[in-house]
């Protein structure tokens, strides 16, 4: 008797212990969706490395080759190289552009927090294009990777939810914030899966081509913004010389090119403008079929005032690069994940 009193009052310890574990956790949970509400990461957000200010390498395994982009520069404050330093740099590493679309080549894991500021003084086209998308597309696949990852903790909890086991306080957690960042209801897992999706590759840089004019316009010189995303904040923002009398929008900058593209793909995952576009990206997933840039380029007419001729532009500038054999694209030093079960 006395043994089954003294574990019933440890148990009790136990419970409150961890009620009290509860009440903290819940005081975070409101301490960090507030901080993410009222500061949205996105606006002004670093890379997921070190926000950098010249070219570097990140990844598990850096080749010696790759580590060539480390020492270019002088590495003061503010230094961007030219556009022929980084084309010599990206042909020692062996970054063949070509070998990506036809060859399932993986592509480097690099990164640059800035475009060269004379890109758009390279007389060869084709030159100019490869350096362009060379520089942007380990950004875009850095970015699809992280979501990927968020994506397969989503499809874990989801399926231990449908079989009745117990979710962690840390993915209840997760949950929240996820919520919150994607404009979900809390808990909400299938509505998460339908938005924390990647965007094709092939549609992305045909979006950043468009946008920024193959890299050279003022608002990617001055605030890094490839995808010209508007906004009404008053804060980190370029006016648009071409801006409507009475029109009030700007261009949004960033920190990085990184921060660019995670917000461009967050836009496009939560804002009711592409609803389209995210309905066709689930039913293609629902179906078991590729997520496939030029059919999901159909769907972002309202992108743009141009309506369906930015969707032709874009729909161009994707085959006439021959820009779909990236959709399976992947960066080095990294496993291919699995196929996730079909939405």
């Amino acid at each position: 008797m006395l043994v089954s009193l003294y574990y019933l009052k440890a148990i009790r310890t136990v419970m409150k212990f961890e009620h009290g574990a509860l009440g903290v956790i819940g005081c975070l949970i409101a301490a960090l969706v507030g901080v993410n509400v009222m500061n949205p990461p996105l606006n002004q957000t670093a890379a997921p490395e070190q926000a950098m200010n010249m070219v570097t390498a990140a990844g598990p395994q850096m080749r010696p080759a790759e580590s060539l982009l480390n020492s270019i520069g002088d590495g003061k404050a503010g230094h961007i190289p030219s556009a022929q330093t980084l084309w010599k740099a990206y042909r020692q590493m062996n970054y063949d552009f070509k070998a990506v679309v036809e060859e399932d080549a993986r592509v480097p894991r690099v990164a640059l927090a800035k475009l060269p500021r004379d890109i758009g003084a390279v007389r060869e086209v084709q030159k100019r294009k490869a350096i362009f998308f060379k520089t942007v597309l380990p950004l875009i696949l850095k970015v699809n990777e992280e979501i990927r990852a968020d994506r397969r903790r989503l499809w874990k909890i989801r399926y231990r939810k449908s079989t009745g086991q117990p979710i962690t306080a840390v993915d209840r957690l997760w949950l929240v914030v996820m919520s919150e960042r994607y404009k979900v209801k809390r808990d909400d897992v299938n509505a998460l899966l339908k938005r924390v999706d990647i965007v094709p590759p092939s549609l992305a840089l045909a979006q950043a081509a468009e946008e920024s004019g193959w890299g050279s316009s003022r608002f990617v010189r001055e605030g890094n913004a490839i995808f010209g995303q508007w906004t009404f904040s008053s804060q980190n923002v370029l006016e648009p010389k071409d801006r409507d009398e009475g029109e009030t929008h700007g261009i949004k900058t960033f920190a990085n090119l990184t921060a660019s593209v995670k917000a461009y793909m967050h836009n496009l995952n939560t804002h009711r403008a592409y609803r389209e576009f995210r309905a066709s990206r689930f039913t293609l997933r629902r179906v078991g079929a590729p997520l496939d840039g030029l059919v999901l380029a159909t769907k972002l007419k309202r992108y743009s005032e141009r309506g369906w001729a930015y969707v032709l532009s874009l729909r161009s500038i994707i085959e006439g690069n021959k820009l779909r054999g990236l959709d399976d694209a992947r960066l080095r030093d990294k496993p291919i994940p699995e196929d996730e079960p079909a939405a």
